[in-house]
């Protein structure tokens, strides 16, 4: 219904044609619009409504307190079981933020999260087999992990926005609720986000489909074929202004490797648009500050640049 909408509204009522560069951006951002403010409200509600039976402690006891490596571990393992993408970053961080969860720890989930996605998994196995989806898997943990631990030792908690720690402080008790009362705490916990960063997520996609709309097909083929050195530095830096999720990638990386790209460099493009993109930095923003958004842009992105070199190197 969303795509129907979408392509109407562009294509019918305001008769731009089908294949031009301006009727394809804009109902990218149509429709990417809708179905992100469609799926981060009733995500944000059924995460806040199953938060309200279970209190901070219980995810505090879960992934903190434990030894270095070992709370990283556990959340980079959630981090590929959980179907969020980098657009959910917001509500998650604040979740885990209100849960007491280390800052470490927390960016080891919002890290791996995005980047390996057990669909994309599945995809990637039936299509290049198990070798290059098991070195997916392992790369995308081992980033998650390694730059979780490295943000956990540079004490940057006072890097997060100041209203986030304040939204921990004002909630408790949530376990005493009535079935209404924990209804009514999910709708307001929808508004409230939402009202915050409704902006940031217009943006961030208005910047995705001009790049839809108006960036060559090949671009990354002819810029990071197999004959350049830097290819991997330049498939890192034409996927951090895109948007997407490791599934809607998964076609992308077919062609390009049909195309003759490296499969490292292929997959580090990959990696870069579901852990880097533009659109989720700008989101972002919205909970941490500039400082941290820099270091951990710079440890993924100098994660994600190695790893591809070394399955350029494997493969």
């Amino acid at each position: 219904m969303i795509q129907w909408f979408s392509d109407f509204v562009v294509y019918k009522f305001l008769k731009i044609a089908e294949d031009s560069r301006l009727g394809k951006a804009l109902d990218f951002f149509i429709y990417d619009s809708l179905k992100l403010i469609i799926l981060l409200s009733v995500m944000i509600f059924v995460i806040s409504f199953i938060r309200s039976y279970f209190p901070p402690e219980r995810a505090r006891e879960l992934l903190s307190g434990k030894k270095l490596f070992v709370g990283n571990f556990l959340a980079a393992v959630l981090g590929v079981i959980s179907p969020f993408c980098s657009c959910s970053t917001v509500p998650i961080f604040i979740g885990f933020v209100e849960a007491g969860i280390p800052l470490g720890v927390t960016f080891s989930f919002l890290i791996t999260s995005p980047i390996v996605n057990e669909i994309a998994l599945v995809m990637l196995f039936t299509l290049f087999g198990w070798k290059i989806a098991g070195l997916y898997l392992i790369s995308g943990m081992v980033i998650g992990i390694v730059g979780g631990i490295i943000i956990g030792n540079l004490n940057l908690e006072k890097e997060v926005e100041e209203y986030v720690y304040q939204i921990q402080m004002g909630e408790t008790h949530v376990e005493q609720m009535t079935r209404q009362e924990r209804l009514e705490f999910a709708k307001d916990a929808v508004v409230d986000i939402i009202k915050r960063i409704w902006i940031f997520i217009l943006i961030g996609i208005g910047i995705g489909a001009v790049i839809h709309g108006y960036a060559p097909a090949d671009l990354l083929s002819r810029y990071a074929g197999e004959n350049n050195s830097f290819a991997v530095f330049v498939a890192v830096a034409l996927g951090i202004p895109l948007y997407s999720n490791a599934v809607g990638t998964i076609p992308v990386i077919q062609a390009l490797i049909g195309k003759g790209v490296a499969v490292g460099t292929a997959l580090s493009f990959m990696m870069a648009v579901v852990a880097l993109s533009l659109p989720e930095m700008i989101i972002l923003r919205k909970v941490i500050k500039p400082k941290l958004i820099g270091i951990f842009v710079g440890i993924v992105g100098v994660s994600i640049i190695f790893v591809g070199y070394l399955f350029n190197i494997i493969l």
